[in-house]
């Protein structure tokens, strides 16, 4: 897959805590039920693609990593979440020069 700065990406980020919140999907409770994992969708943009090919992205508060293009968790945004998430990737891209 092609990558450009400024694509629209949905990271699929591995959590663990006491208390999932409403964007939380694929939950799995502890043995002892305390704690819980999950998957939650972020929404990023490219910020850029390196020389090494790896990609920085950026968030909506303007936190950067540094991920790895055939990472089986980063895809990019499909049409319906362009539409549906404007108002996050349109934050997002202002922050990228």
């Amino acid at each position: 897959m092609k990558w450009e700065p400024r694509d629209l990406v949905v990271y699929s980020k591995q959590k663990h805590s006491a208390s999932p919140g409403p964007r939380a999907r694929e939950v799995d409770a502890a043995s002892r039920g305390e704690t819980y994992s999950y998957t939650v969708d972020k929404f990023w943009v490219v910020q850029q693609v390196l020389e090494d090919g790896n990609l920085l992205l950026i968030t909506r508060t303007g936190k950067q990593h540094t991920i790895h293009p055939h990472d089986p968790n980063l895809r990019k945004a499909t049409l319906w979440e362009r539409w549906y998430f404007w108002r996050r990737y349109h934050e997002i891209k202002e922050l990228v020069p």
